[in-house]
This record gives C-alpha cells, sequence and structure tokens, in this order.
C-alpha cells in the first residue's frame, strides 16, 4: 500500500483528496494535516465523508510515507517546503502554482515536473516530484494540444472560458459570497490570468515558439464547480481532419475523450474526464473543453499523477461517475 500524507486537509482540494483517496485500492492515508483543525474528525468539516471515515485532522508532518499531497494555496507549498524539508524518498504533489513554471520548478535538491499527462506521461512516470496543472490552464490546454503538436497554432486563439465558484477556493471573499454569485456572472483577469504563463510553456514545448496571442476571457459563473472553455482560431483544417487529428492525439489518453456531439458540463461534473468538441465555421475551427475544476483540474489530477508515478493503472481510484441529475 502506498502510505500518503495530505496538507491542507481542510480545504475544497484537501477534500476531493479525501473522498478519492479513502476509496482508494491502493493507498493508505497516514496523516491529514490541518493547523486550524487538529483534533478535529475530518468528518466534522466534510460532513459527506460522515461514516466514511474516522480519520482526525493533525498538525503533525510524518516522514514516514510515500506520497505528500500539498493541497495549500499559492505561495503556501514553497513556503511548507522551505520549513519543513521533507525526506527525499517521500514523493511530492503540489496542487499550488509555486512549481509550475520552468524559472521556479526546483526547490532544495528537488526538481518538479509539470504534471500534466496528456503532454508529460512518460516524464511522470519517472518523476519524484510533480507540480499538478491549474484548472483553467488543464481545461484549455486539452483544448489546443493537439493542434500544438503539429505546429498549427498559427493566428489568435480567442478563449472564453467559465469557472464554477469552487475555484477559487474555500475562504470568503467578495465574489465568492453566495448573494453575490447566485444569478450572477463576471470577468475578471481578463487578458492577464496566471494561468497563460503554464499554458504558454506548454504549448511551446510541442510547437516551439507560439507567436500569436492567446486571448483569454476568465467569466466566474454562478455554478458551484467544473469549467467550460469555448475557443475559436483561424485553420485550414477541415472539420473531419480536426476530428481525426484530435482522435489521434487522445487515442491512448484514458480521461480524456473527443466528442463528435455537442457537450455540457454534467457530463464532467465529480468526474476526472476532460470532453472536448469540435466545429469548423468558415475558416474558424471553434473547440470546446470542459473538465471538474476540482478534479481533472485538481485533485483527481494529482491522483491520476499519482498513479503513473508508482507503476499502478491510470485510472486506479478515479472511476468516478458523473453526477448529471
Amino acid at each position: 500500500m502506498i502510505k500518503a500524507g495530505i496538507i491542507g486537509g481542510a480545504g475544497y482540494t484537501g477534500g476531493e483528496m479525501l473522498r478519492i483517496l479513502i476509496n482508494h485500492p491502493n493507498v493508505e492515508i497516514a496523516f491529514v494535516n490541518s493547523s486550524s483543525n487538529a483534533g478535529n474528525l475530518i468528518s466534522d468539516v466534510h460532513t459527506d465523508l460522515f461514516g466514511d471515515t474516522d480519520l482526525r485532522f493533525t498538525d503533525q508532518i510524518s516522514q514516514d510515507i510515500d506520497v505528500l499531497f500539498l493541497c495549500v494555496g499559492h505561495g503556501d507549498a514553497r513556503k511548507f517546503l522551505e520549513a519543513n524539508p521533507i525526506d527525499e524518498k517521500v514523493k511530492i504533489i503540489d496542487l499550488s502554482q509555486d512549481f509550475r513554471l520552468s524559472r521556479n520548478s526546483s526547490i532544495q535538491n528537488r526538481q518538479f515536473v509539470y504534471g500534466l499527462p496528456e503532454l508529460n506521461h512518460v516524464e511522470i512516470r519517472t518523476a519524484s516530484n510533480i507540480a499538478n496543472p491549474g484548472c483553467f490552464a488543464t481545461c484549455i490546454q486539452l483544448g489546443l494540444l493537439p493542434l500544438a503538436s503539429k505546429g498549427l497554432l498559427q493566428s489568435e486563439v480567442h478563449i472564453n472560458a467559465t469557472t464554477g465558484s469552487t475555484g477559487a477556493g474555500q475562504s470568503l471573499s467578495k465574489t465568492s459570497h453566495f448573494s453575490w454569485r447566485n444569478n450572477n456572472l463576471s470577468i475578471y483577469k481578463a487578458f492577464e490570468h496566471q494561468h497563460l504563463n503554464e499554458i504558454g510553456e506548454s504549448l511551446a514545448q510541442l510547437q516551439g515558439e507560439v507567436k500569436e496571442a492567446l486571448n483569454f476571457i476568465p467569466q466566474r459563473g454562478d455554478f458551484a464547480r467544473g469549467i467550460l472553455a469555448a475557443m475559436y482560431l483561424e485553420s485550414d483544417l477541415t472539420e473531419e481532419q480536426a476530428y481525426e487529428l484530435y482522435e489521434s492525439y487522445y487515442a491512448n489518453h484514458l480521461f480524456t475523450h473527443v466528442s463528435r456531439e455537442n457537450i455540457d458540463l454534467k457530463q464532467v461534473v465529480n468526474t476526472n474526464k476532460c470532453l472536448v468538441h469540435l466545429e469548423k465555421h468558415g475558416n474558424k475551427l471553434f473547440i470546446i473543453s470542459i473538465i471538474d475544476n476540482l478534479l481533472k483540474g485538481a485533485s483527481g489530477q494529482a491522483v491520476q499523477n499519482m498513479n503513473l508515478m508508482f507503476g499502478l493503472e491510470e485510472t486506479a481510484g478515479l472511476k468516478l461517475k458523473a453526477a448529471y441529475f
């Protein structure tokens, strides 16, 4: 059994990590760290886990583990590792943005591999440390990687993507209160969202320099979870050629599926899947990509990476069903 520790277990991504690992056939949860909840039952915070576990949060950290998940806020993972050196035998999967970019991908003697399986499947299998991708970045990249793999990102890409309220994390803010978010829609960080940096690095990894702009307009939706990204660019591909390219690229990737029928968000909520749909309109290729931001966009993808790192079946613990109604 793989012994796993979780840092930051009280938040949304920590809760999703617990829901997966409690039922994972190859994992034993060694500890769940939360300084603000130390001593409390996990089910007192994540009340849906009542009856599933008697584990309690702790403020202690054990080195007697095989893998450590950092379910902490941006900037906090690097601070944690600087303050708490972890034995090099322990693999680390970080869900923050601290180690995603190549210029920031190391600390002490640890080098982090960017953990998008559809991009770095081989590298992840031999990695000791993973920087889990961002949720918007995952959704958008999975819509564009096949084109980049053939050098076909030759025009500006226009991206409009809407995320659920859980994407903002559990801490309250002006834009996360129910009374503000409900029946509301807003745009934020237009053209300058931080995930553009990791998207750019990944596309360049496949295509080389991407000279044209990625015009990204993020939106806050009035639903809890999920991301829908709608993208278009100029392309000489026919619709059939585009489908053949995407189906070929994702043929051996178990969680990303290309649908020739239109798709909707409920098809992926509560799953680790990404669905991609394509349409051709004149000289424009239109791409829809959808994921659950907390699963394929965070904790589910982190477990997928763990499975690859430890030589397990990639889908272990992740055969989750969509909650369609």
